[in-house]
């Protein structure tokens, strides 16, 4: 094997809840506007439209454990609390009935949005990396294997800021499923084992600053605190 010119980048490895084994991490998806209470509070119809999807890159992934560093050149970045999926395979045009038998496992994230940032690049029709794939972006906690607690189809996702519920949802709500949500990213991407799912939030988004401490979960997944730093 030939020499590299650089160091090569570290793979991103997120640990697995109870054990000293970790997940590593090759992409990261995101759905947009996946609850019905959420679109309606981000002004948009809540009808059920094809999902669209934007990325954040694997090392924006926060594990638990580490304060969320309030990033520069923003002065409102919103918590969205989120379901995590987490790939052992994939391929593309994967059906709805095939595509649970892809999913490792599970876990509870936070998509953290520069929402000045993101509300600027909306208004001149342009892309939201900026906003959303900024360093640390995406806290997450430890996964947890489908094979222990199966495809959660229903439990509550909620959040608090400094102890103040904020977010309270259901996985019920989600408008598309997780195995749709799979299928139809298979159609736009090619998926592999390794590649992380956030399924969307719902309603009740906001802002946070330096200082505050967020806890947040997916009922029957796990849990998630963050300081914000």
């Amino acid at each position: 094997m030939s020499a590299t010119v650089i160091p090569v980048p570290p793979t991103v490895l997120l640990p697995v809840e109870g054990t000293d084994e970790t997940f590593p991490v090759r992409r990261v998806y995101c759905v947009g506007r996946n609850y019905a209470d959420h679109a309606i509070e981000m002004g948009h119809d809540p009808s059920r439209e094809p999902p669209f999807f934007f990325q954040k890159n694997a090392d924006n992934l926060l594990p638990a454990g580490k304060d969320f560093p309030y990033p520069a050149l923003s002065s409102n970045v919103h918590y969205e609390v989120e379901c995590v999926v987490a790939l052992k395979s994939g391929g593309s045009d994967i059906s709805v009935d095939d595509a649970l038998e892809h999913v490792w496992g599970y876990g509870v994230g936070i998509d953290m949005t520069r929402r000045d940032m993101q509300d600027a690049l909306k208004k001149m029709g342009r892309s939201w990396e900026s906003a959303k794939a900024f360093e640390f972006s995406a806290p997450v906690s430890p996964l947890v294997p489908a094979s222990k607690i199966g495809h959660p189809a229903k439990g509550a996702v909620w959040l608090e800021v400094n102890g103040e519920r904020k977010q309270s949802g259901d996985l019920d709500q989600m408008i598309w499923k997780t195995a749709e949500i799979i299928a139809e990213l298979s159609k736009l991407f090619t998926l592999a084992a390794g590649d992380v799912i956030m399924t969307g939030t719902p309603a009740g988004v906001g802002a946070i600053v330096s200082g505050d401490r967020i806890d947040c979960g997916v009922d029957g997944v796990g849990t998630l605190s963050v300081k914000i730093a």
